[in-house]
């Protein structure tokens, strides 16, 4: 494949980013593909190093901001018909609303699940300190009552056993829910993507 036709495709599939955004990419891999040949490398072979432009416009728009992309997504292809303005205005009543509270419930649902994470991380880190905390002062009350040193010792014990258990099951469930944010996250470019991909008949 020649370095004409590589930017070209590349440039189709990268449709879904601002113009801006998207010239600057375009001229980096430009310059990428100058550097290789000038490296030593055929054109086709440094073309052909950067893989299919479709595969690498994917990563790139995967790799974006989602303001970005929203941005491209909202930005009229052509200028509106008058009857097109008008009924935006006099639909906003109804759709504005609806979008606001789309938006204000996912970030809702976003916070919710974070604060009860760093919730149980607190709760955790909690029973293994005061379980520390208790092994201490369990030697005092050995010297006191025997029994009831051991008892306090046991007791003490377990919540340090429960702490570790607690903060290791959190670091678990922590490592989900960053792949879990990274996949939705995805997703939602991805609807951006593919919708502004369907527009212009193209595929990324």
């Amino acid at each position: 494949m020649r370095k004409t036709e590589f930017l070209e495709r590349l440039r189709a599939a990268l449709n879904a980013l601002p113009e801006e955004e998207a010239k600057k990419t375009i001229a980096y891999y430009a310059e990428m593909i100058d550097d290789r040949i000038e490296d030593g490398m055929s054109e086709e072979e440094a073309v052909a190093g950067l893989g299919e432009p479709e595969a690498v416009a994917r990563e790139i728009l995967l790799d974006a901001p989602l303001g970005k992309l929203v941005k491209a997504k909202m930005k009229p292809q052509r200028a509106l018909r008058g009857w097109e303005i008008v009924l935006l205005v006099l639909g906003a009543p109804i759709w504005l609303p609806l979008l606001a509270t789309a938006v204000v419930l996912l970030f809702t649902v976003y916070v919710v699940i974070w604060s009860i994470i760093i919730t149980l991380w607190a709760v955790s880190a909690a029973v293994l300190l005061s379980g520390a905390a208790a092994i201490f002062g369990s030697v005092w009350i050995w010297m006191q009552n025997t029994a009831a040193g051991l008892f306090v010792l046991g007791g003490a014990l377990a919540c340090c056993g429960m702490g570790i258990f607690g903060l290791l099951g959190m670091k678990a469930l922590t490592a989900f829910a960053v792949r879990l944010t990274v996949r939705l996250m995805r997703a939602t470019k991805l609807f951006f993507i593919r919708r502004k991909q369907e527009g212009t008949g193209e595929s990324v």
